[in-house]
């Protein structure tokens, strides 16, 4: 976790205190619960779904149940718009509040449902609902975490300290993936019974310690003084859309680059599984080893992004994880345990934590502390439909079929490409003070 100072108050002239590091930690502790969540659904989904609600007979279980997964992304624009709303005319601690309880509570309920040998097709009916929470819930925490904690950070630090809300989804994905090992390992009658319930219960468990970690929060300095001054957006959509539009669709674009990390941690968990036949425990494990490797790569991307710009480490990232992709996959083919896991940490570790970790900083400050919720939000969410779809999509396309790696790598460079050049037209912001952030197009437009 940052273990620089926080400065105080004094430091930060015309503002309230700000505090960096209890805002990067419970960006991070949020980002966990979330994502440890999200990652156990995308396991089960690859893994365990396609025994226990849908008919085993049927041929597609595997790519019904991969679409499943897809389903949260399509509630996300609609809780972006809503939560973005709200955070923005209420303050960002409170949704970050509610977003939490959200997602632990349908998380749990998700491993309370009955199957499809018990109730039919109401079981994927009730498995794709208990999933649009998911959605809705996931569509403010890291829009509301990315902008708590840059409000917090100081001018010459944020990316660094924005990185740990993205640092925490790789702590929650290792988290989930070291509980979901030994239940992949367990008996059929153990794992497809109660077994895989279990890891879906635990996150209440986590949900607890990060709700009381994270009420203690204070909102941020921008938030605050623009309460005083009367400077909140009564519709920030409207404001968004009206001043800030070319920068929603750049976000839009440049989010495609989350569709690199659904295929490495859920389509190509698949593939390793049905095509290489390698043991899902060790699919398990590949994912594990990246994200360890990002916990200590994306921070330094930060900083680096600090020293040279956010563009030139954004871009790195998706046009590596473009030209590494193949290399993983193709990987999967073979008997090479060990060249499977170099790879694996190359992709995330080395070419996707590179964007990653930039890309709070680097969207959020497209957009003034008026609209910066509504617009982190809805523009991520928008294009993270891309990333919630890309492993049924691929799948559909035959990416799961023997020689399937190439449909899988062409689709990865294609996204990366597309982030890679909507990210060369934004401004480089790194230098620009909080207080200025996203304030031009507004100044222009009146």
């Amino acid at each position: 976790m940052p273990s620089t100072r926080e400065p105080s108050a004094s430091e930060v002239p015309g503002t309230g205190k700000r505090t960096p590091v209890k805002a990067a930690v419970a960006s991070f502790m949020g980002s966990a619960v979330e994502y440890y969540d999200f990652f156990i659904f995308g396991s089960a989904a690859a893994l365990i779904f396609p025994h226990i609600f849908f008919p085993d007979a049927d041929a597609n279980a595997s790519v019904m149940s991969l679409a499943t997964f897809g389903f949260a992304y399509v509630a996300r624009p609609i809780g972006a718009v809503v939560l973005g709303h709200f955070g923005d005319r209420i303050g960002r601690q409170k949704v970050l509040m509610f977003t939490l309880v959200l997602m632990g509570a349908s998380t749990f309920a998700i491993g309370c449902l009955p199957t499809f040998d018990q109730v039919g097709w109401l079981s994927p009916i009730l498995l794709v609902l208990a999933r649009l929470c998911q959605g809705l819930s996931a569509a403010g925490e890291q829009a509301g975490a990315s902008s708590m904690t840059l409000e917090h950070a100081p001018d010459r630090r944020r990316s660094f300290f924005t990185s740990w809300t993205l640092t925490g989804t790789q702590g929650g994905q290792i988290l989930a993936a070291l509980i979901f090992i030994p239940v992949v390992a367990l008996p059929d009658d153990i794992k497809y019974g109660i077994g895989w319930r279990i890891p879906f219960w635990l996150s209440a468990v986590v949900v607890l310690v990060t709700f009381f970690i994270r009420r203690s929060l204070h909102e941020t300095p921008e938030f605050e003084e623009a309460k005083k001054s009367n400077n909140i957006a009564k519709l920030p959509l409207a404001v968004l859309l009206k001043f800030h539009w070319k920068d929603v669709l750049r976000v839009v674009l440049c989010a495609f680059i989350a569709a690199v990390s659904t295929v490495y941690g859920t389509l190509a968990i698949s593939y390793g599984k049905n095509i290489g036949n390698i043991d899902a425990s060790i699919t398990l494990w590949l994912v594990v080893a990246g994200n360890i490797g990002a916990l200590l790569t994306q921070p330094l991307f930060g900083m680096l992004a600090d020293a040279i710009g956010r563009k030139p480490v954004f871009i790195y990232g998706a046009l590596a994880s473009a030209a590494a992709m193949p290399f993983y996959l193709r990987s999967m083919e073979t008997d090479n345990t060990v060249l499977q896991f170099v790879l694996s940490l190359v992709v995330f570790s080395c070419a996707y934590s590179a964007a990653n970790a930039v890309w709070p900083s680097f969207y959020a400050e497209m957009f003034s502390s008026k609209v910066r919720f509504s617009g982190l939000a809805i523009g991520t969410q928008l294009g993270f439909l891309m990333a919630g779809f890309a492993p049924s999509i691929v799948a559909a396309m035959g990416g799961l079929e023997p020689g399937g790696w190439v449909k899988i790598s062409l689709f990865t460079a294609g996204i990366a490409l597309i982030a890679a050049i909507s990210a060369l037209t934004a401004k480089e912001t790194y230098r620009v003070p909080t207080a200025q952030l996203g304030t031009t197009a507004e100044l222009v437009r009146k």
